[in-house]
């Protein structure tokens, strides 16, 4: 038996300014999410995506063809209702952040770690005020307090639909620094995937690739990009 799946039931998709933002409507109703919560979103460019996801809808209607929409009944149903848990539990990565913990051996892998990573961290501690220190191994090592607290700050003085992106930002690259690069445009989306990803490409190269490794690493690659595409959508005109 084929899985249930609601059929295209409007002719006409379209965007309009509301109370709040931007409602895509189909046949001129307001689209909801699955928490029956309006779908009103912060930027005409966020809306139009989402528009563009159903009217892209053929005969069956198929979630899974729909990111955009996704991501955003997340922001509305999720993130808005706890917006400080999801914070909190981001920004707790600049204590682990992935670019502070190196390799002592070998000299190519420490030198391509470096060249990677030293350029982010120096940034980190200019433009988001928050200076990391990189060690070696991976036993963990507390970071300053105060750039903590910088880095905390930032990711609280985010909108939910900007914070429903960064969470796949950080959470697929394993470091806040990567994420605010690609959020505040210090890096494109793919060179920071590329360079979150410095230590598996290394092993691939020595060890050559695993096939289920790599289609996990395809995943997130999607999830990443296309997180970072939402949040720039979602930041237009907006400070955070």
């Amino acid at each position: 038996m084929s899985e249930w799946a609601p059929k295209r039931f409007w002719k006409t998709t379209t965007v309009d300014a509301v109370e709040g933002g931007f409602a895509v409507q189909l046949d001129g109703r307001g689209v909801k999410t699955p928490a029956k919560t309006p779908l009103v979103v912060p930027t005409r460019g966020l809306a139009d995506a989402i528009a563009a996801e159903w009217e892209a809808q053929e005969d069956k209607v198929d979630p899974a063809t729909m990111p955009f929409t996704r991501t955003s009944n997340s922001a509305l149903d999720k993130v808005t209702l706890q917006h400080a848990a999801v914070a909190d539990m981001l920004a707790a990565y600049g204590d682990s952040d992935l670019l502070c913990y190196r390799a002592d051996h070998p000299e190519e892998l420490v030198d391509r770690q470096a060249a990677g990573w030293d350029p982010l961290l120096a940034w980190a501690a200019q433009d988001l005020d928050a200076p990391l220190a990189a060690r070696t191994g991976v036993i963990h090592a507390p970071q300053d307090p105060e750039a903590l607290e910088n880095l905390r700050a930032q990711v609280h003085a985010q909108t939910p639909f900007q914070l429903a992106a960064f969470h796949d930002l950080v959470a697929m690259s394993g470091s806040l620094v990567v994420a605010f690069a690609v959020a505040r445009g210090r890096l494109d989306a793919q060179d920071g995937w590329e360079l979150s990803r410095i230590d598996e490409l290394w092993n691939e190269e020595q060890w050559g690739a695993d096939e289920e490794a790599t289609e996990t690493a395809n995943y997130k690659q999607g999830e990443f990009l296309h997180a970072a595409r939402f949040h720039a959508l979602a930041s237009e005109g907006v400070k955070g």
